[in-house]
């Protein structure tokens, strides 16, 4: 059973991740030869105060 997690910054509408879900089984289904039934995504979100690169925080871009 292959668990996917898929960490992102808030705000994708609920459709977004919707089409990610469905383009990330396809893509695992295709690659492991798996059913559909057995890939399980978890998505998390995180608050732009909580992510930084190369030492800026997203919600100062």
């Amino acid at each position: 059973m292959p668990i996917v997690q898929v960490e992102i910054i808030k705000g994708r509408t609920v459709e977004q991740k919707r089409q990610m879900a469905k383009q990330v089984t396809e893509a695992i289904t295709k690659t492991l030869a798996c059913p559909p039934e057995a890939v399980k995504i978890i998505i998390r979100e995180m608050e732009k105060e909580n992510y930084a690169e190369a030492g800026t925080l997203f919600v100062d871009k």
